[in-house]
């Protein structure tokens, strides 16, 4: 891989947390992820995939090593560095989706474009609304949140992770919660939205079929990244 295709890359992240006796969750950490990338990202309970997918979303710092996102080393950034960094290149999407019930679907798709421009412009709207048809919420796009279902929401969140075409998507067991059916539509949205716009992703998950769907899988045991 190139140097210009790294979206994401980390070299020799450790993260340890201090106390009685210090305790180090993740070992040394080398990976990567180019653009247009689909990776899975595998391991046990207490391996420290949530750590890791908590610095590689810029929301915990490592205790030593580098991270660089699109060739920009953070190590160095403040947290309003950080922040801005994170808005603009990262999508976030949870097991649990974090929405904002009382908006409606629409509302909580265009948020984080409000947010990032400090006004309401009617091409959010519109950017929403075609996000919320190609995941396949049309006719839902006035409903308040609260009043749909899991599969639902989770689609309204995954619609709300790519409103700001970030470069890398961070989904954290996004189908975890879903029944098959909903989990299926899900990943394939988001499996078709990667080919079509280069967005690159990477996948938390148990479930070893979505993982072997996935153009690679990093298996994490012990804080580190196993073959």
């Amino acid at each position: 891989m190139n140097n210009s295709d790294a979206i994401l890359r980390l070299q020799q992240v450790r993260k340890a947390y201090p106390g009685a006796v210090t305790v180090e969750v993740l070992h040394g950490i080398d990976m990567s992820i180019a653009k247009g990338e689909f990776v899975a990202l595998v391991g046990p309970s207490g391996s420290g995939k949530s750590t890791l997918l908590n610095i590689l979303g810029l929301l915990d710092r490592p205790t030593s090593g580098t991270v660089e996102i699109l060739g920009q080393t953070c190590t160095g950034l403040d947290d309003a560095g950080l922040t801005k960094l994170r808005g603009r290149s990262l999508g976030f999407v949870f097991q649990f989706h974090h929405l904002l019930p009382s908006f409606t679907a629409e509302e909580n798709v265009f948020l984080p474009l409000q947010a990032d421009a400090g006004h309401f412009r009617p091409e959010m709207r519109e950017r929403a609304r075609d996000l919320l048809v190609r995941i396949g919420l049309e006719g839902f796009e006035d409903r308040p949140v609260s009043r749909l279902s899991g599969g639902q929401q989770q689609r309204v969140a995954i619609a709300r992770a790519l409103v700001m075409n970030p470069s890398l998507v961070l989904a954290d067991e996004p189908t975890g919660n879903l029944d098959r059916a909903s989990g299926q539509q899900a990943f394939e949205f988001m499996r078709q939205f990667n080919r079509e716009s280069g967005t690159a992703f990477l996948l938390v998950t148990h479930d070893p079929g979505l993982a072997r769907r996935c153009d690679r899988i990093l298996t994490l045991e012990d804080g580190r990244l196993v073959d």
